[in-house]
C-alpha cells in the first residue's frame, strides 16, 4: 500500500529499452529475478525443521486463505502463493509518487503493458529515495513508502514473501486477497480503478473470512477500522479540496507557499480532534509523523477514489456480479466508464446524505 494499508501494485515488465530508462528496468528485472530465485515450494516450508514456527502457522494459514479466495470470493486459481520467500526486508518495493508543487495529482509514468501509473517502485529503499531526490531538486512535492507485495498479474508464480507476514490473521488475508484481485481484472493505464478495485475485493473477503474463521468481536472491529479509514479518506479529500482552491487562486508564488503551509498546519490540527472523535485511536499518526505535501495526499487518493461505489455495488449486488461489470466496464470509453463509477459513488453517498437530513 502507499498510505492505507502497505501494498500497492508493481508490475515488473522487461521491454528492450535504452537511454535514461535503462537502469530502472534493470533495476525491476534484476529485483524481481532475485526475488523469484528465493522461492521455496510452501508445503516444503512446512516440512522444513528449520523454519521458525509462527512462519509455518501464518503459511498454514496462507494455504486456507487461498483456497477461500479460489472457493468463495471467484478468484484466480494458478501458481501464485503457493511458494514462500524470505527476503530479509521489511518491504518488498518502495514506491514513489510524485506532485507539482502547486498541484494535488500525482505525476504519471508509462510504461509498455502497464500503461500509465501514478508511482515507481524500487527494489531499493536507497534508488527510491535518490529518484525522489532528483525529483525534489526540480520543485516537486515527492512520497516514499515501503509495500509488503506486488501483483505481476499472473504472469509470474507470485510467491508469499515473508513481508506479508507481519501483520496478523486479518493482515495477511487482506493482502492476499488484494493482489489476487489484481489478477482478476486489471485495466491498463487506471491506476484509480485497479486499486479501488483490489481494495474493495479486499475488504469485502477479509469480512467473510473474519466471519467464518474469526469471531463476532473481529469482524466489529475489521468494520471499525474500515469506518475510520472512510473517515480518513474524507479528511484527506477535504485537504485536497482546500489546497486545490489555493493553488488555482491568482496570488503570487510566496503566497501561495505560505497558504499551502498554512493549509497543511491546520490539517495537522483538524487530524487531531479527528483522532479525539475515534476515541483516541493512533491509526495514522505516522503517516503524520513525516513533512506533509502533495505526493502524499495523492497517494491516498490513488487507492480510494472509487472504493466507496465498488463497495457499494457488492453489497448491493454481489461480487460475482461486480466481476461481470468490470468485464464490461474494461471495454467502455474512459468517459462513460467514469460516468457509471460516478453513479455508483453517489448512490453509495446517498444513505449518509438522507442520514443527515
Amino acid at each position: 500500500m502507499l498510505v492505507l494499508a502497505r501494498w500497492s501494485l508493481l508490475v515488473t515488465v522487461f521491454p528492450i529499452v535504452s537511454g535514461c530508462a535503462l537502469p530502472y528496468y534493470w533495476q525491476a528485472a534484476s529485483g524481481h529475478l532475485d526475488l523469484l530465485r528465493k522461492r521455496t515450494p510452501i508445503d516444503a516450508v512446512l516440512e522444513d525443521p528449520s523454519q521458525p514456527p509462527d512462519v509455518k502457522q501464518a503459511l498454514r494459514r496462507v494455504v486456507d486463505m487461498r483456497a477461500f479466495a479460489v472457493d468463495r470470493l471467484g478468484l484466480p486459481d494458478n501458481r501464485s502463493y503457493q511458494s514462500y520467500a524470505d527476503i530479509g526486508r521489511p518491504y518488498v518495493v518502495w514506491n514513489v509518487v510524485a506532485a507539482d508543487e502547486f498541484a494535488v495529482d500525482p505525476m504519471q509514468w508509462c510504461f509498455p503493458l502497464l500503461g500509465c501509473v501514478s508511482y515507481r517502485g524500487y527494489f531499493s529503499r536507497d534508488a527510491a529515495e535518490q529518484f525522489a531526490a532528483t525529483l525534489g531538486e526540480r520543485g516537486m512535492d515527492t512520497y516514499v513508502a515501503g509495500a509488503s507485495a506486488y501483483s505481476t498479474l499472473g504472469y509470474f508464480a507470485d510467491p508469499v514473501l515473508n513481508t506479508m507476514l507481519v501483520g496478523g490473521e486479518q493482515y495477511i488475508a487482506g493482502i492476499l486477497f488484494h493482489e489476487l484481485a489484481h489478477q482478476k481484472f486489471y485495466l491498463r493505464g487506471d491506476s484509480d480503478l485497479n486499486e479501488a478495485f483490489a481494495t474493495a475485493v479486499q475488504q469485502h473477503g477479509t469480512v467473510e473470512w473474519l466471519a467464518a474463521h474469526g469471531s463476532g468481536e473481529a469482524v466489529a472491529a475489521y468494520h471499525s477500522r474500515l469506518q475510520r479509514q472512510a473517515d480518513f479518506t474524507a479528511f484527506v479529500a477535504a485537504q485536497r479540496d482546500r489546497l486545490q482552491t489555493i493553488y488555482a487562486a491568482d496570488t503570487a508564488i510566496e503566497a501561495k507557499r505560505d497558504a499551502k503551509q498554512a493549509a497543511f498546519t491546520r490539517m495537522r490540527e483538524d487530524y487531531e480532534r479527528l483522532k479525539r472523535s475515534w476515541g483516541g485511536v493512533t491509526d495514522y499518526d505516522n503517516w503524520f509523523a513525516q513533512s506533509l505535501n502533495n505526493a502524499q495526499l495523492a497517494s491516498v487518493a490513488t487507492y480510494r477514489r472509487w472504493l466507496p461505489g465498488l463497495s457499494w455495488y457488492i453489497d448491493e449486488h454481489g461480487l460475482s456480479a461486480l466481476y461481470e461489470r468490470m468485464a464490461e466496464i474494461e471495454d467502455m470509453p474512459e468517459e462513460a466508464r467514469d460516468t457509471l463509477l460516478q453513479s455508483w459513488l453517489e448512490a453509495a453517498q446517498a444513505p449518509r446524505s438522507a442520514a443527515r437530513l
